[in-house]
């Protein structure tokens, strides 16, 4: 009779939804959520979406997103790493900083395996090629055209590490050299691609649609192998001519390094059980994020794999450490 009820526990367990699993943790104060990008950037954007998400699922707790830019992420990694370890800050970050700056950098004041603990991975943010709607390049294959013939001549902006590897490779896998014009985040590198005044840039499709939208950008197509579900109708970099070009970011959520797993149980269970919602996934396809989730382990165990990748990205692209 015991192992039945036992069974039977468990089965009632396993169908509850995660958020009522995470009973154990409540924040006590306001939850803060560190960005690394400014305002009107695309993990802005998540960000926001998921202080919603947070503030409701645990119980009305104030959640209030933080924007740190500057630094390629740095000012912000150090801030968040240097919180106290108890679940009240959080860190909603890419790839530039858990994956790419250990590669484009001599030194780091972080480290991202060592200095924070894994919560949630929360998704993707696939990014595109843009150019201003004045630009002669009306399609990928004549932009790699164009910057054949102006070699050396023509320029790319980038915000944050996707596009800075992205731009040297597709310039190094198009046979030819851009001018990189390095900003402190992705809208004002926007707004200069815009009036004109650089060539390109590869934006994450959160960042940059509503400009496309609007006829402010030309998007000439996606950076990820495959088409996007997010954009279907516009081909890959891969199919108009850059061979194997794949390139794409992503976002995760970390606490500070010694934050108890209890806490860090409890903020898991709370960003999957909203994130896996058909009608949340569906509010994060209209800002161009494809949201998805997981453990704490599979989070830590993706960075561990995307500072190899990253890195031999980096090399690959010949850019030297700064």
């Amino acid at each position: 009779m015991m192992r039945r009820r036992d069974l039977m526990a468990g089965l009632l367990a396993a169908a509850l939804p995660l958020p009522a699993l995470a009973q154990g943790w409540k924040p006590s104060r306001p939850i803060t959520l560190i960005v690394p990008f400014a305002a009107g950037s695309g993990t802005d954007a998540v960000a926001r979406i998921l202080a919603q998400l947070l503030s409701e699922t645990l119980e009305g707790a104030s959640v209030i997103v933080e924007n740190r830019a500057g630094g390629s992420g740095v000012i912000a990694a150090v801030a968040a790493a240097h919180a106290p370890p108890d679940g009240h800050t959080l860190f909603v970050t890419t790839n530039t900083t858990h994956s790419a700056n250990p590669a484009l950098m001599k030194h780091l004041d972080y480290d991202p395996v060592a200095d924070f603990a894994p919560v949630a991975r929360v998704g993707n943010l696939p990014f595109m090629l843009v150019v201003g709607a004045k630009s002669p390049a009306q399609d990928a294959a004549g932009f790699f055209r164009l910057i054949r013939e102006r070699r050396g001549q023509m320029s790319y902006a980038s915000g944050n590490s996707t596009g800075i590897v992205g731009g040297a490779t597709m310039a190094r896998m198009a046979g030819t050299d851009m001018l990189h014009v390095p900003y402190r985040s992705t809208p004002p590198a926007m707004t200069d691609v815009i009036a004109g005044r650089v060539d390109c840039m590869l934006v994450d499709i959160a960042a940059g649609l509503g400009h496309v939208r609007d006829g402010q950008l030309r998007l000439l197509g996606v950076t990820t192998r495959e088409r996007s579900a997010l954009l279907p109708d516009a081909p890959s970099l891969h199919e108009a001519g850059l061979t194997g070009f794949d390139i794409t970011s992503w976002n995760g959520v970390f606490a500070p390094a010694g934050t108890p797993p209890e806490v860090i149980g409890a903020l898991n269970a709370a960003l999957r059980g909203s994130i896996e919602r058909p009608e949340v996934k569906a509010r994060f396809a209209t800002i161009g994020f494809d949201a998805f989730s997981g453990t704490p382990e599979e989070l830590g165990a993706f960075v561990r794999e995307q500072l190899v990748t990253w890195r031999e990205l980096v090399e690959a692209a010949g850019i030297p450490k700064e």
